[in-house]
């Protein structure tokens, strides 16, 4: 499998959070050794009324719960969209490998954007690949903020 494999699954989960009315986020955990996804999450913060609630976040937990322990060595993460600085602090203590992100954010990204908090300053630095289905990770968010905004217009 290859890392656009990956990235296209982040994009459907990105897809069932904007349906839901989140912010189009997905994330995927992959076990770099057999390339099974062993960790799902996509954008829940409005519906688990959590803010805790990130696609990394979810992803990170169900990766831990299916491999037994919190230390995700050996497995590298595909998300839709630039990680925050929470998250990026969680993938930090995760022990992730390898962050690959579609999107940059610009707001509120911590891996490049803002501030890049894998830069190797703390005690685990995991690899960052960047720009990967960078359109259509774009393109999603791009356009579910355009139909808030539409929507808004239409109300008032």
């Amino acid at each position: 499998m290859d890392k656009t494999f990956y990235m296209h699954r982040a994009l459907v989960l990105a897809s069932k959070a904007a349906d839901i009315g989140e912010v189009p986020v997905g994330a995927v955990i992959v076990n770099k050794k057999t390339g099974e996804i062993i960790g799902e999450g996509y954008n829940r913060r409005e519906t688990d009324k959590s803010p805790l609630a990130h696609a990394e976040i979810i992803a990170i937990n169900e990766a831990s719960k299916n491999l037994g322990g919190w230390r995700l060595i050996g497995c590298d993460m595909y998300v839709t969209l630039e990680p925050c600085a929470m998250c990026a602090g969680a993938i930090i203590n995760s022990r992730i490998e390898k962050v690959c992100f579609g999107a940059f954010d610009t707001r509120f990204g911590a891996v490049g954007s803002t501030v890049n908090l894998l830069d190797g300053r703390f005690n685990h630095c995991p690899e960052i690949e960047s720009g990967i289905l960078s359109e259509e990770c774009s393109s999603i968010i791009r356009e579910f903020f355009k139909r808030l905004r539409n929507e808004k217009t239409i109300e008032t």
